[in-house]
């Protein structure tokens, strides 16, 4: 089983649960509707991945994510991740009104920065994501549709989240091309501190 960094623990989700258009403005570039109710997906374990492809079957694209993990039915810690997308083949599978799995939760679409302990100031959590030293994706908890606590209200009521899981809350604005040779470097903040990054280069 993939692992990830706790504090520098190794810890095994035993899934990844992901949180679709919960950014209007990302809802609006992709030409999506704004949804009645919080969309969720999940990627196995076998998603997560420490090397950045730019290929799978196709080319693949990339959205940056606040990316939160669970402990006793809590959120405990917080890092970067990267949500990677088929994006050709999940527009087809839209199109069709099927499920987006083929395109989201191959081996290999889930990349994380380590986890840090839950900040005191966690309900101002910002994401960036800068491309060969670009900013290309900013966002935060303000601008989400559903926000990390009303994340974990609505996947209670219907799924068990074990420790060490991880939520994707979503992505905002500027996803696109993951264009082999680039190097990708995330971040997140608490109230404008920075708590955790990482930096991967594209393959």
């Amino acid at each position: 089983m993939n692992t990830v960094l706790v504090d520098g623990n190794p810890v095994i989700p035993s899934k990844i649960v992901c949180v679709g258009r919960n950014y209007v403005e990302h809802i609006e570039e992709l030409g999506n509707s704004v949804p009645e109710e919080m969309v969720v997906f999940l990627k196995p374990n076998s998603a997560i991945t420490r090397a950045l492809q730019s290929v799978h079957a196709e080319p693949l694209h990339y959205e940056a994510e606040i990316c939160l993990l669970c402990e006793k039915n809590r959120f405990s810690a917080v890092g970067f991740g990267l949500d990677l997308t088929k994006r050709a083949l999940q527009d087809r599978l839209k199109a069709k009104g099927l499920p987006w799995e083929r395109a989201k939760a191959f081996d290999g679409s889930a990349l994380f920065s380590e986890f840090v302990g839950w900040p005191d100031d966690g309900s101002e959590l910002t994401v960036e994501l800068d491309i060969n030293g670009i900013n290309v994706q900013r966002g935060g908890t303000a601008l989400m549709l559903y926000k990390p606590d009303a994340i974990l209200a609505e996947l209670r009521t219907f799924m068990s989240l074990n420790d060490g899981d991880i939520v994707m809350t979503g992505t905002p604005k500027g996803v696109g091309k993951v264009r082999a040779g680039d190097e990708f470097s995330g971040r997140i903040k608490a109230g404008g501190r920075q708590l955790v990054a990482g930096t991967w280069l594209a393959k």
